[in-house]
């Protein structure tokens, strides 16, 4: 991908800075060494003694040292290679950044409310309320403005985690309990689980364990391995980092509490866990470079690519955005689609749609699968959901 390249480039540069820089420092120590040899020379000798053909030498051998100082000759050609590793990158910056992007999508028409409430969306998720608010207002319109009081509570109940007080998360967790316990979330016993560290390490025994008393009996049936630990943890009260359960003071179990916290939030707001305004520029950064190149490939051809329904190359934008799984035909070596899509044969291996119907040849008679011996007619192959 073009990025990877212009990471390299920049890499190098960096690289070639940093060595002419020690080159430069390493120079500049050697001349002020010279230069100040000279002067305890000048200041050693007697100044009554010392004519104009003394002083006149030592400038002259001092001269000369400098002139043959290997350093500063090596200067020159760290100073050439940093120019050169710099030029290549701004030439590599300017091809792949002055293109016109608007060769790379598709012209189609958008509903502008639609767009102003994404951006909307964005801003109040990232925690820009004020700047929320400035987008409402010049917009004119929006239909987000009610998530706003909603990521205010998250982002209040953030800080306060922050701060090292859990109130407002468990105060949140028991409201939403059923919701928690609909997702599979264990994030409202974590969060009774710290603060019981919390009470423990900074307050006292007793006061831990009458915690424990209270909180921990409605999770007994489903964490009793997890709620044993944590009364284990009541003997190693004043050396807890020093016992067997030291990990239970990490720090990034508050890290951790956080990142859960925010994916149930956004979850029981039906929203996702990341805003998907930037996981779509994310994503289209990544595969921009290789549309630019398709669209001038399309266009040499004097081909349209903007009317096809499957692009004609693979774009590779990273595991991470890949939400839905992806079926790889192992007859066909082919990726599945709307007008492919992978089948479920009897015997229970999966082959695509036109795997199927090449085996059978399109007809009603058996044919073998590719992996097992036994044998199966297309109708008996079942369409997958993928």
């Amino acid at each position: 991908m073009e990025i990877d390249s212009l990471r390299e480039a920049f890499d190098r540069v960096v690289e070639k800075r940093v060595l002419s820089s020690a080159k430069v420092q390493e120079a500049i120590g050697q001349i002020v060494n010279e230069v100040e040899q000279a002067i305890s020379k000048m200041q050693m000798m007697n100044t009554d003694t010392m004519d104009s053909c003394d002083h006149s030498s030592i400038l002259a051998e001092l001269k000369a040292k400098l002139n043959e100082m290997v350093p500063l000759i090596q200067l020159e050609g760290c100073q050439k290679e940093l120019n050169v590793a710099l030029s290549k990158y701004l030439k590599l910056l300017e091809k792949s950044f002055s293109p016109d992007i608007a060769k790379a999508y598709r012209n189609v028409d958008y509903d502008a409310c639609t767009v102003n409430n994404i951006i909307t969306n964005h801003f109040y998720r990232q925690g820009l309320f004020d700047l929320g608010d400035s987008f409402v207002n010049e917009c004119g319109e929006s239909d987000e403005t009610h998530l706003k009081f909603s990521f205010q509570e998250m982002y209040g109940i953030l800080e306060a985690m922050q701060a090292r007080n859990l109130e407002p998360a468990l105060s949140w967790a028991a409201k939403n309990h059923d919701h928690l316990l609909q997702n599979s979330s264990m994030l409202e016993m974590k969060l009774h689980s710290l603060q019981f560290i919390e009470i423990l390490t900074k307050r006292s025994r007793d006061d831990a364990l009458q915690y424990a008393r209270t909180h921990f009996v409605p999770f007994a049936s489903l964490h009793t391995a997890e709620i044993q630990k944590l009364m284990a943890c009541l003997i190693w009260a004043d050396r807890l980092d020093q016992s067997p359960y030291a990990e239970f003071v990490s720090s990034t179990h508050w890290e951790k509490l956080a990142e859960e916290l925010i994916h149930q939030f956004c979850s029981l707001l039906g929203q996702s866990r990341e805003s998907p305004l930037g996981v779509a520029i994310s994503a289209g950064f990544q595969g921009l470079p290789t549309l630019l190149k398709l669209s001038t490939v399309m266009a040499a051809k004097k081909q349209e690519w903007q009317t096809m329904k499957q692009l004609p190359v693979p774009i590779d934008i990273g595991p991470e955005f890949q939400y839905h799984s992806v079926f790889v035909c192992p007859v066909l070596r082919e990726q599945s689609s709307e007008d492919n899509p992978p089948m479920l044969m009897p015997c229970g291996h999966a082959v695509s749609k036109q795997s199927i119907m090449k085996l059978s040849k399109s007809s009603s008679r058996p044919f073998k699968c590719p992996y097992c011996p036994l044998e199966a007619v297309a109708s008996q192959c079942k369409q997958l959901q993928f």
